[in-house]
């Protein structure tokens, strides 16, 4: 093992560690917001957590896509492709307070622990752009391989992941130096990255290729591949993207696109341990802070899934815009 793996090796331990006796900080009151990107109404959808109400609509730039809240819940980032820009939307007045402009097409983004930075991926130009948030200017970019999607920042801040749909590739990228100290092969068309909990392993979503690649954090070598096979469902329906995993490390679950599917998958041993149907064209997935809720959006019926996770069944479906894409609890 070279000296840089052990190193990585040994800042992730000590990451999973000193997680383990924390708490990350979080905003004294959450909103009890869920929100939902919609690619063709260009706005968020806002719905009370807990009756699943619709809120308001949030007006953005063109096809907002990827969310994520800052740790404090006062601040939710829009990824909006077709207008370049990121949207910076204040919670408490649930409308835009300022536009990013982050270079072409972003699709997927991160956001450094220390909320320094913001690294987005512009799909058309095959770039990872590096955003100062305390300067507010971009000071990076970053050439990887084409059509770049899933954008992951290691939790020690050494590393950010990047997925290459037309290389089929996850890129490594230092953060110091900036530049990439890895490629690695996986399947198909990769989409989304989730690391599991105690930081050992990085998932895949490999869309076309309809499986999972799992690589080992120290090695960047890959150590197994998750099959999914819904009863009725073709092979070429199943494309896995999103996944959500929970805070115990032992569950995850996928959306499997269009077979409209959700896996559910035992982390430890890889294996499926159900299948919940949900709508059309699965994508976006996220839990609430209970985890008693999954939410999925499902692109092609125009809805949001609410899954109880105990019974692992859907008990409400709400209308989210035309072509829900992500979807963020903050409950």
């Amino acid at each position: 093992m070279s000296k840089f793996f052990k190193e990585c090796e040994s800042g992730l331990k000590a990451t999973a560690l000193a997680l383990s006796l924390c708490v990350i900080p979080q905003a004294e009151a959450s909103s009890g917001y869920v929100f939902v990107s919609s690619e063709k109404d260009d706005v968020v959808t806002v719905f009370n957590a807990e009756g699943m109400n619709k809120v308001t609509e949030i007006n953005t730039s063109e096809r907002p896509r990827a969310m994520k809240l800052s740790l404090d819940g006062s601040l939710l980032y829009v990824a909006c492709g077709d207008d370049d820009a990121i949207d910076v939307i204040d919670v408490s007045t649930l409308k835009v307070k300022q536009s990013i402009d982050i270079g072409e097409d972003p699709d997927r983004f991160d956001i450094s622990p220390d909320e320094k930075f913001l690294y987005a991926s512009n799909e058309d130009d095959g770039l990872v752009t590096v955003y100062s948030l305390e300067e507010n200017k971009k000071i990076a970019e970053i050439e990887v391989g084409e059509e770049p999607e899933g954008v992951l920042v290691s939790p020690d801040n050494r590393l950010v992941y990047v997925t290459s749909e037309v290389a089929n590739m996850v890129h490594v990228i230092d953060i110091e130096s900036k530049e990439i100290i890895e490629n690695i092969v996986v399947g198909n068309r990769p989409r989304r990255m989730e690391l599991t909990r105690d930081l050992t392993e990085l998932w895949v979503s490999n869309e076309v290729g309809g499986t999972i690649t799992i690589l080992d954090t120290a090695t960047f070598t890959q150590t197994a591949e998750l099959k999914f096979a819904p009863k009725g469902m073709r092979a070429e329906s199943i494309s896995p993207v999103g996944m959500a995993m929970t805070k115990d490390g032992s569950r995850a679950y996928v959306t499997l696109g269009g077979a409209n599917h959700v896996a559910v998958v035992d982390t430890k041993t890889h294996k499926i341990i159900d299948y919940i149907l949900v709508g059309k064209r699965a994508w976006g997935v996220s839990l609430n802070s209970d985890e008693t809720r999954l939410y999925v959006t499902n692109g092609k019926s125009d809805d949001l899934a609410v899954i109880d996770t105990a019974r692992l069944k859907v008990i409400k479906s709400v209308p989210a815009g035309r072509v829900p894409h992500d979807v963020v609890v903050d409950d």
